[in-house]
């Protein structure tokens, strides 16, 4: 990695680590610590979600226009803000307010990250930024989150406080490091230059058959799988399998562990395979992960058994994630125009916001209820994500979904021996 690579992923990994203090409590904060109760939690985790939505339909143009730089420095200080006063308000309106500002403050950086990313690889590095960018967000949320498992108390709101407060702090380091990174210039990073002011906007995104089906399958993707985590499947794990609440955190921490020591062991194997596979491989691994599941809460073995199912299932989701990341990101940056990789990344980030918040919706009360309809469905989408993302590969390019074949060609193209051509042409 170049120096302005380094000080991105730096900067990724420890907003992550600050995210990681506060993602895991920031329900039981608002309902118990300050007091305003299950129902007026949910409203808040809702208002979260709306203005990361509403954030994401204008980030990608400004991206384009602007560059990348800006728009992560004032996400990031957003959050920061957002963060900080989450941490000191004591009335409803505050808190909704400072929900609102970290909910579309750490939403916006996403996008930003990313197409900072493209901007510093090339078609050959995209792949490899991309896996690391997920592994340093994965080890930095779960250091955060075993830190501020330490620190946490629910009878001390001023713990709370400190988590806010650390957190804050990650997202302004995370705006000194951005502001110290020299962007390339010229030609050194090729087709992922943007070229003048971005256009097109969301009816040119709409307008790419290719995208709209990769936006799709996103979708599927992270409704299947993250919009479950800590809503249909823990429901589903504590009601059907008779799960221990604190074994939902070591089924989070195994899936975490999974990513962190898969990733660079499966990225050679990615590399080297079209991208479109790579995700149908996904979307059978995910149905055995559900398959699993579904024995952990409607079979008849043992509770011990159920609980290894049920860990297990967490560890395949992460096996995929961990195939996933070097996959599904480059893909969309190949696909968009020069000038409008912001909007493109902008929209696929809005597709994934979407999931998530229909996520729990639909997942939630289907996992504490329906228990065998919940495993039926969920495994149905898995294999969807095969159908869609096989479906997707016959529209895509060689260098769209196989970059390292097409590499490949080209160097073989470029060192042909004089006169061979004349001798094929001749046979």
């Amino acid at each position: 990695m170049g120096a302005a690579m380094r000080r991105i992923q730096a900067g990724n990994a420890l907003s992550a680590f600050g995210l990681g203090f506060t993602v895991p409590y920031l329900y039981v904060y608002v309902a118990t610590v300050r007091g305003l109760g299950s129902f007026w939690a949910g409203i808040v985790l809702g208002v979260f979600a709306l203005a990361a939505l509403v954030a994401l339909l204008f980030t990608g143009r400004v991206i384009d226009r602007r560059g990348p730089l800006p728009v992560l420095v004032g996400a990031a200080l957003l959050a920061a803000v957002g963060a900080m006063c989450l941490g000191l308000a004591s009335n409803l309106v505050a808190v909704v307010a400072s929900a609102a500002l970290l909910g579309a403050g750490t939403a916006v950086m996403q996008p930003a990250l990313a197409t900072m990313i493209v901007w510093c690889s090339g078609a050959a590095s995209r792949t490899r930024a991309f896996a690391t960018q997920f592994f340093l967000q994965n080890l930095g949320l779960g250091i955060g989150g075993l830190f501020g498992g330490q620190i946490v108390d629910q009878d001390r709101p001023g713990s709370f406080t400190l988590l806010f407060a650390i957190e804050s702090g990650m997202f302004l380091v995370l705006a000194a490091i951005a502001l110290s990174v020299k962007l390339p210039q010229g030609a050194s990073i090729g087709e992922a230059r943007p070229a003048g002011k971005g256009g097109g906007g969301l009816r040119a995104v709409l307008g790419h058959k290719a995208m709209v089906q990769l936006c799709v399958l996103g979708f599927v993707l992270f409704f299947a799988c993250y919009g479950q985590f800590e809503s249909g499947l823990a429901a589903y794990g504590t009601e059907a399998a008779g799960i221990e609440p604190s074994t939902l955190g070591i089924a989070l921490a195994a899936n975490t562990a999974v990513i962190v020591v898969a990733q660079f062991l499966v990225l050679r194997f990615v590399e080297r395979r079209r991208r479109t596979r790579v995700i149908a491989a996904v979307g059978l691994i995910w149905t055995v992960a559900w398959i699993f599941a579904g024995y952990a809460g409607l079979g008849h073995g043992s509770q011990a058994m159920a609980t290894a199912a049920f860990i297990s299932t967490y560890a395949l989701f992460g096996l995929g994630e961990a195939m996933l990341s070097p996959t599904v990101a480059p893909l969309v940056a190949d696909l968009a125009p020069e000038s409008m990789i912001g909007q493109y990344n902008s929209a696929f980030a809005l597709v994934k916001q979407m999931a998530l918040a229909l996520g729990p919706f639909v997942g939630g009360p289907m996992g504490a209820t329906l228990h065998g309809p919940y495993i039926v469905t969920f495994i149905l989408f898995s294999l969807g994500i095969t159908f869609l993302a096989l479906r997707l590969g016959k529209g895509l390019t060689t260098a769209q979904d196989h970059p390292a074949l097409a590499a490949k060609s080209r160097v073989v193209a470029v060192h042909q021996p004089a006169g061979e051509g004349e001798k094929v042409a001749a046979a």
